[in-house]
């Protein structure tokens, strides 16, 4: 418990928490779990630190417990702190689906819209939509989070999120696919691998080389091992792992450094082919396609402008009601 929280408790006698407590405080409070800083948190709710650090103090005695450790510069939730974050979430999702919804009734297209975005449509693809979306709506406010694509489905079902651009299909209940945009998958190393300039490798010899992989729940990762196992006819591909890494940022550096090699998105590594900075070595008899999807949960009804947002990625993937060539088709609803 922080030490204001301790005071506040010693002048109230010991009396029992009175587990009260408003949105803005929550508000207030996701802030801070989700920059990790009071400091930041202020600058992000336009707040002083010392206003922030009351409302979370405040926030302690109505609860009774400390919210917080502070592990070196940063603010880390406690288990009580982690419950009442995820229950907080919720709530202030909920907050904006209220307000999106008047927004609607009065005809506005304007506030807050909540979006997810697996790696590669969250760093080379979404950013542009957002900004042309933010042309045509000012009055907008996008916040983007990336992450892989299973907890952006995650999130998504659980109403965190409206929408998610994703490189793999979610098996969670309620949620609807839309085919958005085709990639493909290549193979790239450091310059000086002997595989570098060679006009193509077997796919047998990945087998036997160390990989630099993205993390277990990345669409990228479940794709490649899928189409590999496919190509060389096993029900599991097995690769030798030197690396599981988090982002394919990482995942590039780490190649050029020399730690192994990988596969990932074409969209991803363009401009290092091009510099020479690293090297993509195609694949004897084997291409790596895969398709970026756009999730939303079915059972709910989207806020005007999370529907308006989706009518912009849709059209940017060429549907026709919005002047493309292809009629939108549903890949896959979860019952």
């Amino acid at each position: 418990m922080t030490r204001k929280a301790k005071r506040g408790a010693e002048r109230d006698g010991g009396r029992p928490a009175s587990l009260d407590f408003d949105l803005r405080q929550l508000e207030v409070f996701g802030k801070v779990v989700e920059l990790g800083s009071v400091s930041r948190a202020a600058e992000a709710v336009r707040l002083t630190q010392s206003s922030v650090s009351e409302r979370i103090a405040t926030l302690e005695r109505a609860i009774g417990a400390p919210l917080f450790d502070r592990v070196g510069r940063k603010m880390v939730p406690t288990a009580t702190g982690r419950l009442l974050s995820e229950h907080a979430r919720r709530h202030l999702a909920l907050k904006e689906e209220t307000r999106q919804a008047l927004r609607q009734h009065l005809g506005m297209v304007s506030g807050s819209l909540m979006i997810g975005g697996s790696t590669i449509p969250g760093e080379y693809i979404l950013p542009r939509l957002i900004a042309a979306f933010r042309a045509e709506h000012p009055a907008v406010t996008v916040s983007l989070r990336i992450m892989d694509s299973a907890q952006v489905a995650a999130d998504v079902a659980a109403g965190l999120l409206e929408l998610g651009a994703v490189g793999a299909l979610s098996s969670l209940k309620g949620l609807e696919h839309d085919k958005l945009w085709d990639d493909e998958m290549v193979l790239i190393a450091p310059p000086g691998h002997p595989w570098a300039g060679k006009r193509a490798i077997e796919p047998r010899q990945l087998l036997s080389e160390p990989f630099v992989l993205r993390e277990a729940g990345s669409g990228t990762r479940a794709q490649m091992e899928r189409q590999l196992a496919q190509a060389l006819k096993v029900r599991q591909v097995e690769l030798t792992v030197a690396a599981e890494l988090g982002s394919s940022a990482a995942v590039k550096c780490a190649v050029a450094a020399g730690l192994g090699v990988s596969v990932i998105s074409a969209r991803a590594v363009a401009a290092e082919a091009e510099q020479g900075s690293l090297a993509v070595v195609p694949l004897r008899g084997l291409s790596l396609p895969r398709s970026f999807y756009l999730v939303r949960d079915a059972r709910r009804s989207l806020a005007p402008v999370a529907a308006a947002f989706r009518e912009t990625l849709l059209a940017d993937a060429g549907y026709a009601h919005r002047g493309g060539n292809r009629a939108r088709q549903v890949v896959k609803r979860v019952p």
